[in-house]
């Protein structure tokens, strides 16, 4: 993880929105919300590159949103 202001912006972002979803996850026992919002939160950590990260971040969301919309 590298200390650049846009890549702890991005981080933040995502980590946050996946602490969101794993917390409501967790509350209401939905498989889907707590691996996406574990995974939201734990990605970022691992890649270097802001615009890779944003990237994964939206990816993810959308097959997170993409899961609960189609019956997961």
């Amino acid at each position: 993880m590298s200390f650049e202001p846009a890549s702890l912006v991005v981080s933040f972002i995502f980590g946050s929105i996946g602490f969101v979803g794993f917390v409501y996850g967790k509350r209401m026992k939905r498989l889907p919300h707590m691996v996406a919002g574990a995974l939201l939160m734990i990605y970022p950590f691992f890649i270097p590159n802001v615009f890779v990260m944003a990237g994964i971040g939206v990816a993810l969301v959308v097959l997170w949103f993409l899961a609960v919309r189609f019956g997961a």
